[in-house]
């Protein structure tokens, strides 16, 4: 079955029975989008936010909120501006590693963009440490057990001659955080039968699960022509866990998409199909909260089972 038959197939018995968009205080005529999952600092509870104007493109910042109430963030006064777009976090030893995209312009027109990383172990003062490869996102760092795993994403003109997709994943390891650099990332070895022809996609948040496997929350995507719009790019919420040992993909399958959210406004027409995931967080009824960006203009959560049953229990949630 091709992924836009399963797609089909899984909103048709859509099994996300409870979701909500979240709302951010503090940022009134700015959207907030494509944010890092929830995570907890000195007992508050945090997320990372790109905020940008619904008319701008590739004009973003990202900024810290905190949970004020279920479901609702107001930003974090004086908190650090980033030049970033869609921010993610992690935990490398007793340290928070914040990544995103950095666009850069030359004489304002669109250049190039990379992956940028901070870090620290005071949130109110990560320091820039790291560039990833030039036109590279989507790169993920998860902690192991006496390892750090390296997710990459190549994409692009060279990788959809040599590999029929856009993009492709690239893993590795490194022993020390000091470690990643552009060359670690860049030869990262390929993870073999993600992507089929013309799709793209990458790794969104990593977990270390307790059986030595990895649990990877990601998105798939694709062009699609429709009667009333052409060139829809699909964006689908999708899991994995990847064999580090073997380096093999298990149990891929989607976890959601765009319609097991509320529904809400794209910031273009060709987005109105576009769940950009975060991540998860574990709930207390065993189930698991989804986050994920809705057409680059809202932040969504759904409900749903957790999706790594049968291959082990994610070790340390941020």
């Amino acid at each position: 079955m091709t992924f836009p038959n399963k797609k089909a197939a899984f909103d048709k018995n859509n099994p996300v029975t409870e979701s909500c968009l979240l709302t951010f205080n503090g940022v009134d005529g700015f959207d907030v989008y494509n944010c890092s999952i929830p995570f907890f600092y000195n007992g508050k509870r945090y997320m990372y936010g790109r905020i940008e104007h619904r008319d701008d493109w590739a004009r973003s910042w990202v900024r810290l909120f905190l949970e004020t109430s279920p479901d609702e963030y107001t930003l974090v006064n004086n908190s650090m501006i980033y030049p970033l777009e869609d921010p993610y976090v992690s935990r490398i030893g007793d340290e928070i590693i914040l990544g995103g995209t950095h666009v850069q312009y030359q004489q304002g027109e669109y250049k190039d963009f990379f992956s940028y990383f901070y870090k620290g172990n005071d949130l109110d003062n990560l320091y820039y440490f790291t560039t990833g490869p030039v036109n590279m996102k989507d790169i993920r760092l998860v902690q192991l057990k006496n390892k750090i795993g390296v997710f990459s994403r190549p994409r692009g003109e060279e990788i959809l001659r040599e590999h029929g997709s856009e993009s492709i994943i690239g893993y590795t390891e490194i022993s020390d955080i000091k470690e990643l650099s552009a060359d670690v990332i860049k030869n990262a070895r390929k993870i073999e039968n993600i992507f089929d022809n013309d799709e793209w996609g990458g790794c969104n948040q990593c977990y270390n699960l307790d059986s030595g496997l990895i649990g990877v929350i990601g998105h798939k995507s694709y062009k699609e022509d429709r009667p009333d719009v052409s060139d829809v790019l699909v964006y689908v919420n999708i899991s994995f866990v990847f064999n580090p040992k073997t380096h093999e993909v298990l149990d891929e399958k989607i976890i959601a998409t765009r319609s097991s959210y509320p529904a809400g406004p794209a910031k273009k027409t060709c987005l109105i199909d576009c769940a950009f995931a975060s991540g998860i967080v574990m709930r207390d009824d065993g189930m698991a909260d989804l986050y994920s960006g809705l057409g680059d203009t809202m932040q969504g959560r759904a409900v749903i089972e957790y999706p790594f049953e049968g291959f082990g229990r994610i070790t340390s949630p941020l």
